[in-house]
């Protein structure tokens, strides 16, 4: 079905043409008499609409966007070279990302800026903008860079799961990571779906073990259940991956160092590879 993003919705049984690039777009498109259509208003709002003639849209009653996930992550990459931004922008659209930012860290060796920045990312929204057309999103997530490592990292860390992946990381997985949520929430199927608090038998944060007592480490993520976070940010380095200055730096305004597992990842691949884990593990997927 051919969706178009508008400025605002029409109302519901109005008749409704579409202009400007949305009018191009349904000339390609080839829209007959009988067909449906969806508006959104990008903000998670989608009205359907019956092509009637003359290219004329009768309009429906807005819903909200069901293909909207109900958490919110944010991917910060740092500066790759040539187009492989526009690659990972694109792909993290359709897997659900809510904004892609990207910054400069101390092994990135494309640093554009000025008018040259000015470009691309007028570019990059483009891209962002027919990737949730593609994908039925009910926003267009914006795209926008940082000016600094230190920026990215501060602003990271305010969100409520925030994951740094470091290709040197043994240690913390992001099964580790996601459990580690302070305040996490666990959503039984068998329960309809709804919300519950971590049982005290020790799977959850703060839990201890029914036999011994002791406190619970975190838990690897079971099969039947997932941990949800309002928030989650996820920070992946360029092409020479981040120094261990950074990291340390990451480590200290609270982020988690993770590992996405034994390979070395490319910079393109490496953000949605853990955008993919993360939405699995979010119940998006």
């Amino acid at each position: 079905m051919a969706r178009f993003f508008v400025d605002e919705l029409p109302q519901e049984g109005s008749d409704y043409r579409l202009t400007g690039e949305n009018a191009e777009h349904a000339k390609v498109l080839r829209l007959k008499p009988g067909e449906l259509v969806t508006l959104c208003d990008g903000k998670g709002l989608d009205c359907p609409c019956t092509v009637a003639e003359g290219g004329v849209l009768a309009v429906g009653p807005a819903l909200p966007c069901p293909a909207e996930p109900r958490a919110r992550v944010s991917v910060y990459i740092a500066f790759p070279k040539a187009d492989k931004a526009e690659h990972v922008i694109q792909k993290a659209v359709e897997l659900g990302a809510a904004e892609i930012i990207l910054f400069p860290s101390r092994y990135c060796v494309s640093r554009p800026d000025g008018k040259s920045l000015g470009k691309k990312l007028e570019r990059w929204q483009r891209i962002s903008r027919s990737a949730a057309e593609q994908s039925g999103r009910g926003m267009i997530p914006p795209v926008r860079t940082l000016d600094s490592y230190a920026e990215a990292i501060r602003e990271a860390a305010e969100a409520e799961a925030p994951i740094l992946f470091y290709e040197n990381e043994e240690r913390l997985t992001l099964r580790e990571a996601l459990a580690q949520i302070e305040t996490p929430l666990i959503r039984h199927p068998a329960c309809g779906g709804r919300r519950m608090p971590p049982s005290p038998e020790g799977e959850g944060i703060g839990g201890r073990h029914p036999s011994t007592g002791l406190e619970a480490g975190p838990p690897p993520l079971q099969a039947g259940k997932v941990i949800t976070a309002p928030t989650v940010s996820l920070i992946t380095g360029a092409e020479g991956g981040f120094s261990e200055e950074e990291i340390a730096r990451a480590r200290e305004v609270g982020l988690k160092i993770c590992t996405l597992g034994p390979r070395i990842l490319r910079c393109e691949t490496a953000p949605l590879a853990g955008l993919t884990a993360v939405m699995y593990a979010l119940g998006e997927l």
